[in-house]
């Protein structure tokens, strides 16, 4: 019988074996593609990670815009379109504030108008029309729904009539000229020296020189605008007024005084606290002139008598 004979290991193989294992070693000798890599495990979401929640939000969006956007569509039509929005009748025209401007010279500005829906009325173009109109200062126009229109009107309060060669006229604070209404009774001075030519800032200047001076001859005795029964503009350095009742209630006959264009209410009051002395002195008196600081003419368009006054 054959006896084995066992294997005899060397020294340094037996130390090879007992040698500590050093990865580094293999890992610059091995080549990379004989390194076995640890799977990596992949997670596949499904519809991107989003859940059925947020797909049924974004369904039941989605259907409230579509609700919403035919509710704009159907309201859009109906406010343009619908017989209910229509401007068809003068009657739909609602006119206050009127007492001169007639209505329906204000409800034929939007004659254009009929057939329109209510909401296609350019309202704005309609207001300055309507303050075109002679009596209108101002005006404002507003939409009443369904289908009616409501205009407020401010009229022009005039405050003295205006001779025009042989006719009378009327004229507000803003120097506008104003035809008479018919069945309309006013009491005003006469007013000289404007023209429709004039610019309208010169002429609305004089008429407030006309306010201030009916202003403070009532200051210095009231119910005295009541003796004013011309007043001249023309020459805006000299307001020249003629007036009535200087002697008293029973003097009718007229003066006409010139006050120049300041202190109205100091040479109004001289006039009136020394009328009398001046018309003993001078007999009857037509025309006094004011014009001068502390000096006074009495008829100079006549006789020439200066007077100081003390």
């Amino acid at each position: 019988m054959e006896r084995v004979k066992p294997i005899q290991r060397n020294a340094s193989s037996a130390a090879a074996e007992h040698e500590p294992y050093r990865p580094e070693l293999v890992s610059e000798d091995e080549p990379r593609y004989l390194r076995r890599q640890k799977p990596v495990e992949i997670r596949r979401k499904k519809f991107s990670g989003r859940t059925g929640t947020y797909y049924r939000q974004v369904f039941v969006w989605t259907l409230v815009g579509a609700a919403a956007l035919g509710v704009t569509v159907f309201s859009v039509r109906y406010l343009l379109y619908s017989p209910q929005m229509l401007l068809v009748k003068p009657d739909q025209i609602e006119v206050n504030g009127n007492r001169i401007v007639a209505r329906e010279d204000v409800q034929k500005l939007f004659s254009r108008d009929r057939g329109l829906s209510l909401l296609k009325i350019p309202l704005d173009k309609r207001r300055m029309e309507i303050e075109e109109l002679p009596w209108v200062e101002e005006a404002s126009v507003q939409r009443i729904l369904p289908n009616r229109v409501r205009v407020f009107i401010t009229e022009r309060t005039p405050i003295a009539f205006f001779r025009n060669g042989t006719e009378l006229t009327l004229v507000d604070a803003h120097g506008v000229l104003l035809d008479r209404p018919e069945g309309e009774d006013f009491h005003f001075p006469i007013v000289t020296g404007l023209s429709e030519s004039l610019p309208r800032e010169d002429r609305e200047r004089r008429m407030q020189t006309y306010q201030e001076f009916m202003k403070d001859v009532d200051l210095v005795k009231p119910g005295s605008s009541d003796q004013i029964s011309e007043l001249d503009l023309s020459n805006p350095r000299d307001l020249r007024v003629v007036m009535a009742g200087l002697g008293g209630n029973t003097d009718a006959h007229a003066v006409t005084v010139h006050f120049g264009q300041t202190d109205f209410t100091g040479k109004f009051r001289m006039l009136v606290e020394n009328f009398a002395q001046w018309q003993a002195n001078s007999g009857t008196v037509h025309s006094i002139d004011l014009q001068y600081s502390r000096q006074v003419v009495v008829n100079p368009d006549t006789s020439t008598t200066a007077a100081k006054n003390r």
